[in-house]
Protein backbone atom coordinates (compact mmCIF):
# COMPACT_ATOMS: atom_id res chain seq x y z
CA UNK A 1 0.00 0.00 0.00
CA UNK A 2 1.33 3.42 -0.98
CA UNK A 3 2.18 5.70 1.90
CA UNK A 4 -0.37 8.48 2.36
CA UNK A 5 1.10 11.80 1.30
CA UNK A 6 1.17 14.50 3.96
CA UNK A 7 -0.66 17.73 3.11
CA UNK A 8 1.59 20.47 1.81
CA UNK A 9 2.15 23.50 4.05
CA UNK A 10 0.34 26.76 3.39
CA UNK A 11 2.79 29.36 2.11
CA UNK A 12 1.91 33.04 1.91
CA UNK A 13 4.22 35.01 -0.40
CA UNK A 14 5.36 38.49 0.54
CA UNK A 15 2.47 40.28 -1.19
CA UNK A 16 -0.17 38.27 0.71
CA UNK A 17 0.74 39.12 4.31
CA UNK A 18 1.40 42.23 6.37
CA UNK A 19 4.83 41.52 7.89
CA UNK A 20 7.56 43.96 6.87
CA UNK A 21 11.27 43.79 7.69
CA UNK A 22 10.93 47.29 9.14
CA UNK A 23 8.96 45.70 12.01
CA UNK A 24 11.73 43.24 12.82
CA UNK A 25 14.56 44.06 15.20
CA UNK A 26 17.73 45.12 13.36
CA UNK A 27 20.05 42.69 15.18
CA UNK A 28 17.61 39.84 14.56
CA UNK A 29 17.76 40.60 10.84
CA UNK A 30 21.56 40.48 10.99
CA UNK A 31 21.44 36.96 12.43
CA UNK A 32 18.85 35.80 9.91
CA UNK A 33 20.83 37.16 6.96
CA UNK A 34 24.14 35.67 8.10
CA UNK A 35 22.60 32.21 8.54
CA UNK A 36 20.99 32.50 5.10
CA UNK A 37 24.24 33.64 3.41
CA UNK A 38 26.00 30.55 4.79
CA UNK A 39 23.44 28.19 3.25
CA UNK A 40 21.32 27.58 6.37
CA UNK A 41 17.56 27.84 6.73
CA UNK A 42 16.76 30.94 8.79
CA UNK A 43 13.22 31.47 10.04
CA UNK A 44 11.63 33.89 12.44
CA UNK A 45 9.56 31.57 14.65
CA UNK A 46 6.97 31.43 17.40
CA UNK A 47 5.16 34.27 19.08
CA UNK A 48 6.91 37.03 17.15
CA UNK A 49 5.35 35.89 13.84
CA UNK A 50 1.95 35.60 15.52
CA UNK A 51 2.18 39.08 17.04
CA UNK A 52 3.37 40.72 13.81
CA UNK A 53 0.46 39.19 11.90
CA UNK A 54 -1.93 40.51 14.57
CA UNK A 55 -0.42 43.99 14.39
CA UNK A 56 1.09 43.73 17.88
CA UNK A 57 4.65 44.55 18.93
CA UNK A 58 6.55 41.32 19.79
CA UNK A 59 8.23 41.09 23.18
CA UNK A 60 11.23 39.39 21.59
CA UNK A 61 12.29 37.68 18.37
CA UNK A 62 13.33 34.02 18.24
CA UNK A 63 15.05 32.30 15.33
CA UNK A 64 14.81 28.72 14.07
CA UNK A 65 17.44 27.16 11.83
CA UNK A 66 18.67 23.82 10.49
CA UNK A 67 22.19 24.70 11.67
CA UNK A 68 23.31 22.78 14.75
CA UNK A 69 24.19 24.76 17.89
CA UNK A 70 27.89 24.09 17.25
CA UNK A 71 27.54 25.38 13.68
CA UNK A 72 25.81 28.56 14.91
CA UNK A 73 28.65 29.14 17.37
CA UNK A 74 31.21 28.90 14.57
CA UNK A 75 29.30 31.47 12.50
CA UNK A 76 29.02 34.07 15.28
CA UNK A 77 31.92 35.20 17.44
CA UNK A 78 29.45 36.76 19.90
CA UNK A 79 27.62 33.44 20.41
CA UNK A 80 27.58 31.12 23.41
CA UNK A 81 25.63 27.92 23.99
CA UNK A 82 23.27 27.44 26.94
CA UNK A 83 21.23 24.59 28.37
CA UNK A 84 22.46 21.19 29.47
CA UNK A 85 19.35 19.37 28.27
CA UNK A 86 18.04 21.65 25.52
CA UNK A 87 21.02 23.20 23.71
CA UNK A 88 20.36 26.72 22.45
CA UNK A 89 22.57 29.37 20.91
CA UNK A 90 22.44 32.87 22.41
CA UNK A 91 23.96 35.66 20.33
CA UNK A 92 24.90 38.71 22.37
CA UNK A 93 24.65 42.28 21.13
CA UNK A 94 25.26 45.67 22.72
CA UNK A 95 23.34 46.45 25.88
CA UNK A 96 23.24 42.78 26.98
CA UNK A 97 20.63 42.06 24.28
CA UNK A 98 20.34 38.35 23.43
CA UNK A 99 18.98 36.77 20.27
CA UNK A 100 17.97 33.13 20.80
CA UNK A 101 18.65 30.68 17.98
CA UNK A 102 17.20 27.15 18.21
CA UNK A 103 17.90 24.23 15.92
CA UNK A 104 14.78 22.56 14.50
CA UNK A 105 13.82 19.51 16.56
CA UNK A 106 11.61 16.46 16.03
CA UNK A 107 9.98 13.70 18.07
CA UNK A 108 12.17 10.56 17.98
CA UNK A 109 10.64 7.19 17.20
CA UNK A 110 10.34 4.53 19.90
CA UNK A 111 13.25 2.47 18.58
CA UNK A 112 15.54 5.52 18.73
CA UNK A 113 15.13 6.04 22.47
CA UNK A 114 17.98 4.99 24.81
CA UNK A 115 17.53 1.85 26.88
CA UNK A 116 17.79 3.81 30.13
CA UNK A 117 14.43 5.62 30.72
CA UNK A 118 16.24 8.30 32.75
CA UNK A 119 17.98 9.42 29.57
CA UNK A 120 14.80 9.75 27.52
CA UNK A 121 14.01 13.37 28.38
CA UNK A 122 17.48 14.65 27.50
CA UNK A 123 17.51 12.61 24.29
CA UNK A 124 14.04 13.71 23.16
CA UNK A 125 14.93 17.38 23.58
CA UNK A 126 17.96 17.17 21.29
CA UNK A 127 16.89 15.18 18.22
CA UNK A 128 17.28 17.56 15.30
CA UNK A 129 14.72 17.56 12.51
CA UNK A 130 13.06 19.49 9.72
CA UNK A 131 11.02 22.71 10.02
CA UNK A 132 7.80 20.72 9.55
CA UNK A 133 8.75 18.27 12.30
CA UNK A 134 9.65 21.20 14.54
CA UNK A 135 6.27 22.84 13.91
CA UNK A 136 4.42 19.75 15.11
CA UNK A 137 6.45 19.73 18.36
CA UNK A 138 5.13 23.17 19.35
CA UNK A 139 2.20 23.74 21.67
CA UNK A 140 -0.43 25.82 19.83
CA UNK A 141 -1.07 26.32 16.13
CA UNK A 142 -0.76 30.10 16.32
CA UNK A 143 2.75 29.70 17.80
CA UNK A 144 3.99 27.40 15.00
CA UNK A 145 4.16 29.92 12.13
CA UNK A 146 7.46 30.62 10.35
CA UNK A 147 8.72 33.71 8.51
CA UNK A 148 11.36 32.73 5.92
CA UNK A 149 14.04 35.38 5.43
CA UNK A 150 15.01 33.81 2.08
CA UNK A 151 11.84 34.95 0.28
CA UNK A 152 9.93 36.80 3.07
CA UNK A 153 7.10 34.25 3.00
CA UNK A 154 4.96 32.87 5.85
CA UNK A 155 5.02 29.07 6.20
CA UNK A 156 2.19 27.30 8.05
CA UNK A 157 2.30 23.52 8.60
CA UNK A 158 -0.45 23.21 11.24
CA UNK A 159 -3.34 25.51 10.30
CA UNK A 160 -2.26 28.41 12.46
CA UNK A 161 -3.16 31.06 9.88
CA UNK A 162 -6.80 29.96 9.84
CA UNK A 163 -6.88 29.88 13.65
CA UNK A 164 -5.57 33.46 13.68
CA UNK A 165 -8.42 34.47 11.38
CA UNK A 166 -10.92 32.58 13.58
CA UNK A 167 -9.33 34.03 16.76
CA UNK A 168 -9.05 30.54 18.23
CA UNK A 169 -6.52 28.80 20.50
CA UNK A 170 -6.00 25.21 19.36
CA UNK A 171 -3.49 22.59 20.54
CA UNK A 172 -1.29 20.83 17.98
CA UNK A 173 -2.17 17.15 18.31
CA UNK A 174 -4.27 15.51 21.02
CA UNK A 175 -4.72 17.90 24.00
CA UNK A 176 -4.85 14.99 26.46
CA UNK A 177 -1.44 13.75 25.30
CA UNK A 178 0.08 17.24 25.06
CA UNK A 179 -1.17 18.22 28.54
CA UNK A 180 0.33 15.04 30.00
CA UNK A 181 3.66 15.84 28.28
CA UNK A 182 3.63 19.35 29.78
CA UNK A 183 0.79 20.28 32.20
CA UNK A 184 1.82 23.96 32.10
CA UNK A 185 0.31 24.09 28.59
CA UNK A 186 -3.12 24.24 30.24
CA UNK A 187 -2.20 27.50 31.97
CA UNK A 188 -0.55 28.85 28.83
CA UNK A 189 -3.69 28.17 26.81
CA UNK A 190 -5.73 30.27 29.26
CA UNK A 191 -3.05 32.99 29.21
CA UNK A 192 -3.00 33.27 25.40
CA UNK A 193 -6.79 33.35 25.22
CA UNK A 194 -6.87 36.23 27.71
CA UNK A 195 -3.93 38.14 26.20
CA UNK A 196 -5.16 37.93 22.62
CA UNK A 197 -8.90 37.92 23.34
CA UNK A 198 -9.21 34.57 21.54
CA UNK A 199 -11.60 31.74 22.31
CA UNK A 200 -10.43 28.33 23.48
CA UNK A 201 -11.09 25.36 21.22
CA UNK A 202 -13.59 22.94 22.73
CA UNK A 203 -10.98 20.16 22.79
CA UNK A 204 -8.82 22.32 25.08
CA UNK A 205 -11.68 22.84 27.54
CA UNK A 206 -12.38 19.09 27.55
CA UNK A 207 -8.67 18.33 28.02
CA UNK A 208 -8.39 20.73 30.98
CA UNK A 209 -11.48 19.19 32.59
CA UNK A 210 -9.87 15.74 32.41
CA UNK A 211 -6.24 16.61 33.17
CA UNK A 212 -6.46 19.60 35.53
CA UNK A 213 -4.97 17.66 38.47
CA UNK A 214 -1.77 17.16 36.46
CA UNK A 215 -0.80 20.80 36.83
CA UNK A 216 0.19 20.04 40.44
CA UNK A 217 2.94 17.78 39.06
CA UNK A 218 4.63 20.60 37.11
CA UNK A 219 7.92 21.98 38.41
CA UNK A 220 7.24 24.75 40.96
CA UNK A 221 9.82 27.00 39.26
CA UNK A 222 7.86 26.86 35.99
CA UNK A 223 4.53 27.55 37.69
CA UNK A 224 6.08 30.49 39.53
CA UNK A 225 7.38 31.97 36.26
CA UNK A 226 4.04 31.47 34.50
CA UNK A 227 2.18 33.20 37.34
CA UNK A 228 4.56 36.15 37.06
CA UNK A 229 3.94 36.20 33.30
CA UNK A 230 0.23 36.60 34.00
CA UNK A 231 0.97 39.74 36.01
CA UNK A 232 3.46 41.07 33.45
CA UNK A 233 0.92 40.66 30.64
CA UNK A 234 -1.89 42.21 32.71
CA UNK A 235 -4.11 39.10 32.64
CA UNK A 236 -3.70 37.73 36.19
CA UNK A 237 -7.29 38.61 37.13
CA UNK A 238 -9.14 36.98 34.20
CA UNK A 239 -6.85 33.94 33.96
CA UNK A 240 -7.03 33.04 37.66
CA UNK A 241 -10.78 33.62 37.56
CA UNK A 242 -11.06 31.12 34.71
CA UNK A 243 -8.79 28.73 36.60
CA UNK A 244 -11.27 28.88 39.46
CA UNK A 245 -14.23 28.27 37.15
CA UNK A 246 -12.52 25.29 35.46
CA UNK A 247 -11.41 23.75 38.77
CA UNK A 248 -7.69 24.29 38.09
CA UNK A 249 -7.01 26.77 40.90
CA UNK A 250 -6.71 24.31 43.86
CA UNK A 251 -4.06 22.33 41.93
CA UNK A 252 -2.26 25.44 40.69
CA UNK A 253 -2.07 27.53 43.90
CA UNK A 254 -3.02 25.49 46.92
CA UNK A 255 -3.19 28.41 49.37
CA UNK A 256 -4.98 30.87 47.10
CA UNK A 257 -8.77 30.95 47.43
CA UNK A 258 -9.61 33.14 44.44
CA UNK A 259 -12.68 34.82 45.93
CA UNK A 260 -14.56 37.42 43.87
CA UNK A 261 -12.96 40.26 45.85
CA UNK A 262 -9.48 38.78 45.47
CA UNK A 263 -9.92 38.35 41.71
CA UNK A 264 -11.21 41.91 41.45
CA UNK A 265 -8.11 43.17 43.26
CA UNK A 266 -5.88 41.34 40.79
CA UNK A 267 -7.79 42.96 37.92
CA UNK A 268 -7.03 46.36 39.51
CA UNK A 269 -3.35 45.43 39.58
CA UNK A 270 -3.54 44.41 35.91
CA UNK A 271 -4.82 47.91 35.14
CA UNK A 272 -2.01 49.39 37.23
CA UNK A 273 0.57 47.37 35.25
CA UNK A 274 -1.04 48.44 31.96
CA UNK A 275 -0.56 52.07 33.01
CA UNK A 276 3.21 51.52 33.01
CA UNK A 277 3.94 50.54 36.63
CA UNK A 278 5.94 47.31 36.65
CA UNK A 279 4.61 44.76 39.12
CA UNK A 280 7.04 43.30 41.65
CA UNK A 281 6.68 39.72 42.82
CA UNK A 282 6.31 40.75 46.48
CA UNK A 283 3.45 43.10 45.52
CA UNK A 284 1.75 40.34 43.50
CA UNK A 285 2.04 37.83 46.37
CA UNK A 286 0.66 40.30 48.91
CA UNK A 287 -2.24 41.10 46.58
CA UNK A 288 -3.12 37.43 46.08
CA UNK A 289 -3.27 36.73 49.81
CA UNK A 290 -4.59 40.07 51.13
CA UNK A 291 -8.23 38.95 51.41
CA UNK A 292 -7.28 35.74 53.23
CA UNK A 293 -4.99 37.71 55.55
CA UNK A 294 -7.69 40.24 56.42
CA UNK A 295 -10.11 37.39 57.17
CA UNK A 296 -7.60 35.63 59.45
CA UNK A 297 -6.38 38.84 61.12
CA UNK A 298 -9.28 41.34 61.31
CA UNK A 299 -7.85 44.87 61.73
CA UNK A 300 -8.36 46.06 65.29
CA UNK A 301 -6.43 48.25 67.77
CA UNK A 302 -6.65 45.32 70.20
CA UNK A 303 -4.59 43.04 67.94
CA UNK A 304 -0.85 43.52 68.65
CA UNK A 305 1.55 43.88 65.76
CA UNK A 306 3.32 40.69 66.85
CA UNK A 307 0.08 38.77 66.20
CA UNK A 308 -0.35 40.49 62.82
CA UNK A 309 3.20 39.50 61.85
CA UNK A 310 2.59 35.92 62.95
CA UNK A 311 -0.59 35.63 60.86
CA UNK A 312 1.19 37.08 57.81
CA UNK A 313 3.99 34.53 58.16
CA UNK A 314 1.47 31.69 58.46
CA UNK A 315 0.07 32.63 55.05
CA UNK A 316 3.18 33.74 53.18
CA UNK A 317 5.82 31.21 54.27
CA UNK A 318 4.21 28.00 52.85
CA UNK A 319 3.71 29.66 49.46
CA UNK A 320 7.26 31.04 49.35
CA UNK A 321 8.87 27.79 50.48
CA UNK A 322 7.00 25.73 47.88
CA UNK A 323 8.08 28.06 45.07
CA UNK A 324 11.61 28.65 46.48
CA UNK A 325 11.04 32.40 46.69
CA UNK A 326 13.93 34.39 48.17
CA UNK A 327 13.69 35.55 51.76
CA UNK A 328 13.92 39.22 50.73
CA UNK A 329 10.81 38.93 48.53
CA UNK A 330 9.00 37.02 51.27
CA UNK A 331 9.91 39.69 53.81
CA UNK A 332 8.59 42.47 51.58
CA UNK A 333 5.32 40.63 50.91
CA UNK A 334 4.83 40.13 54.65
CA UNK A 335 5.54 43.81 55.37
CA UNK A 336 3.02 44.86 52.72
CA UNK A 337 0.34 42.71 54.36
CA UNK A 338 1.13 44.07 57.84
CA UNK A 339 1.18 47.58 56.40
CA UNK A 340 -2.35 47.08 55.04
CA UNK A 341 -3.38 45.78 58.48
CA UNK A 342 -2.06 48.98 60.12
CA UNK A 343 -3.82 51.16 57.53
CA UNK A 344 -7.12 49.30 57.90
CA UNK A 345 -7.28 49.71 61.68
CA UNK A 346 -7.10 53.52 61.42
CA UNK A 347 -5.01 56.37 62.68
CA UNK A 348 -3.95 57.48 66.12
CA UNK A 349 -2.68 54.11 67.32
CA UNK A 350 0.64 53.65 69.07
CA UNK A 351 3.55 53.24 66.66
CA UNK A 352 2.04 55.40 63.93
CA UNK A 353 5.03 57.73 63.65
CA UNK A 354 7.44 54.84 63.16
CA UNK A 355 5.07 53.26 60.62
CA UNK A 356 4.91 56.46 58.56
CA UNK A 357 8.71 56.47 58.32
CA UNK A 358 8.93 52.82 57.18
CA UNK A 359 10.30 52.56 53.60
CA UNK A 360 7.52 50.14 52.51
CA UNK A 361 4.66 52.26 53.85
CA UNK A 362 4.03 54.12 50.54
CA UNK A 363 3.81 50.79 48.69
CA UNK A 364 1.54 49.35 51.40
CA UNK A 365 -0.70 52.37 50.94
CA UNK A 366 -0.74 51.80 47.17
CA UNK A 367 -1.94 48.23 47.68
CA UNK A 368 -4.42 49.33 50.34
CA UNK A 369 -5.76 52.01 48.01
CA UNK A 370 -6.49 49.38 45.35
CA UNK A 371 -8.11 47.21 48.02
CA UNK A 372 -10.30 50.17 49.03
CA UNK A 373 -11.56 50.36 45.43
CA UNK A 374 -12.77 46.79 45.89
CA UNK A 375 -14.04 47.52 49.43
CA UNK A 376 -15.60 51.03 49.30
CA UNK A 377 -16.18 51.01 53.07
CA UNK A 378 -12.41 51.53 53.44
CA UNK A 379 -12.34 54.63 51.21
CA UNK A 380 -12.58 57.17 54.08
CA UNK A 381 -9.44 55.66 55.63
CA UNK A 382 -7.44 56.20 52.43
CA UNK A 383 -8.21 59.93 52.56
CA UNK A 384 -7.13 60.13 56.21
CA UNK A 385 -3.85 58.34 55.55
CA UNK A 386 -2.96 60.06 52.29
CA UNK A 387 -2.00 63.39 53.83
CA UNK A 388 -0.14 61.75 56.69
CA UNK A 389 1.96 59.59 54.33
CA UNK A 390 2.79 62.47 52.02
CA UNK A 391 3.81 64.77 54.86
CA UNK A 392 4.53 62.77 58.03
CA UNK A 393 4.70 64.67 61.32
CA UNK A 394 8.25 65.81 62.09
CA UNK A 395 10.07 64.14 64.91
CA UNK A 396 10.30 66.11 68.13
CA UNK A 397 13.72 67.63 68.67
CA UNK A 398 14.64 66.31 72.05
CA UNK A 399 17.60 68.30 73.45
CA UNK A 400 19.61 66.34 75.92
CA UNK A 401 21.76 67.94 78.59
CA UNK A 402 25.43 67.46 77.82
CA UNK A 403 27.02 64.71 79.83
CA UNK A 404 29.25 65.95 82.62
CA UNK A 405 32.84 65.01 82.18
CA UNK A 406 34.25 63.13 85.12
CA UNK A 407 37.43 64.59 86.47
CA UNK A 408 40.30 62.22 86.68
CA UNK A 409 41.47 61.59 90.17
CA UNK A 410 45.00 62.55 90.99
CA UNK A 411 47.42 60.17 92.59
CA UNK A 412 46.92 61.93 95.91
CA UNK A 413 43.13 61.68 95.64
CA UNK A 414 43.27 58.01 94.67
CA UNK A 415 45.47 57.15 97.66
CA UNK A 416 43.36 56.07 100.59
CA UNK A 417 44.23 57.55 103.98
CA UNK A 418 45.66 55.12 106.44
CA UNK A 419 43.17 54.06 109.06
CA UNK A 420 43.60 55.66 112.50
CA UNK A 421 44.78 53.49 115.31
Amino acid sequence: MAKQQEPAPTILPRDQHSISRKQIDEDTLKVLYRLHRHGQLAYLVGGSVRDLLLGRKPKDFDIGTDATPARVRRLFRNCFLVGKRFRLAHIRFAGNKLIEVATFRRHPSEDELPEDPDEHFHFVQNVFGSPREDAFRRDFTINALFYNIADFSIIDHVGGLQDLRDRRIRVIGDPLVRFEEDPVRMLRALEFAARLDFRLDQTILEGIAEKKEWIATAAPARIREEILELFRHQVAGPVLKQCRELGVLPHLLAGYRGTDESIELLAKIDNRTASGIAVEESFAIAAMFLRRYMDNCPPSPDVPISEALHKANEIIIPHCRYFSIAQGIRHQARELLVGCFRLARGRGIRGERRFLQHPLTPKSFELFNLWAEVRPDLAPLTKEWQKAIKSPAPQKDITRRPRRKRRKKTTRQQAKPAPRK
